[in-house]
């Protein structure tokens, strides 16, 4: 694995993530707008050691079109819930990111 992704692509990744965490947990445990309960903000630092250690690095696909997937199963289970939920809502809530994100999806193999 390669060790600290900085690069501008994965901080794009990481923002992305990371709103959609935060639609998420505002919308089913009551958080306030800028803070997450616990279990959302053990999910958010998890995402982000994986996308930091991504083996792709600048290269990195989309997670859901990803040849080797590095979330532990209940982690996994965690993020695709997420995304589930907040995907269509991105569009609403922050529609630049959202189409970037499925822009993203459809070019990159």
């Amino acid at each position: 694995m390669v060790a600290n992704n900085t690069g501008p692509k994965i901080q794009e990744e990481k923002k992305t993530v990371s709103a959609m965490i935060y639609l998420y947990c505002n919308k089913h445990h009551h958080s306030k707008s800028n803070q997450l309960c616990e279990e959302c903000n053990d999910l958010l630092l998890y995402a982000m050691q994986r996308l930091t250690m991504c083996r792709f690095g600048e290269q990195k696909t989309t997670c859901e079109r990803c040849l080797k997937h590095c979330y532990r199963k209940d982690y996994k289970q965690k993020i695709k819930q997420v995304m589930r939920f907040s995907g269509p809502r991105m569009i609403i809530h922050h529609p630049i990111m959202a189409f970037k994100h499925l822009y993203k999806n459809l070019t990159r193999k």
